[in-house]
């Protein structure tokens, strides 16, 4: 038997396997490092999207005289049209693939949460609510699928639970980030700290 990696010397199976195993390690080390990072960020991008809104509450609820009810009722919203769309959304992601569908995802949710700063009142704050849960609706599962094709089951455990640290690590920096932005930018082109 020879290998490539020996350069065609013959060499014995055991050690065959060890390079082969050698040379998968490396570049499942190689796809971790170029792929977790980016999705990593992404993850916590849309965390903060879902959760941003209560950060912007008081400020909100003060500028649009919009009562806790209908805030309530706004930020239900988006988990309406995230269940709604959850499965059609997974549909539509094996029918075009993982990557575009993911991309179209994150392109959707990000101007939609853009949009969210014309919010006049509790119709516009409902629609944007709504449409913000629909165009995020899929992106778990997205990832999932997309580290599926990546790495086989063996692997497939660990690094879903490295893609997973996103979620403390949004906890720890999610509120200070989102209170910064709001004291920095508030007042900026006449907006809001909220917008």
């Amino acid at each position: 038997m020879s290998s490539s990696l020996t350069g065609g010397a013959p060499v014995r199976a055991g050690v065959s396997a060890t390079a082969d195993a050698g040379a998968r390690d490396a570049l499942y080390r190689k796809l971790t490092l170029h792929l977790i990072p980016f999705l990593f960020l992404a993850f916590i991008v849309a965390y903060i999207d879902r959760v941003n809104i209560s950060f912007a509450k008081l400020q909100m609820l003060s500028d649009l005289s919009l009562s806790e009810t209908v805030y309530g009722a706004g930020a239900g919203m988006f988990f309406l049209g995230y269940f709604i769309f959850e499965v059609p959304s997974n549909l539509i992601l094996h029918r075009v693939g993982a990557r575009m569908w993911i991309a179209r995802i994150m392109v959707t949710w990000s101007i939609i949460s853009c949009l969210t700063m014309f919010t006049q009142g509790a119709t516009s704050f409902y629609v944007l609510r709504f449409l913000l849960g629909v165009a995020e609706a899929g992106f778990f599962p997205g990832i999932v699928l997309y580290l599926a094709t990546w790495f086989p089951s063996s692997r497939r455990s660990q690094i879903i639970a490295l893609f997973m640290v996103a979620i403390p690590v949004f906890g720890a920096i999610g509120g200070p980030l989102s209170g910064w932005i709001m004291q920095s930018f508030g007042g900026v082109h006449d907006l809001a700290g909220w917008q």
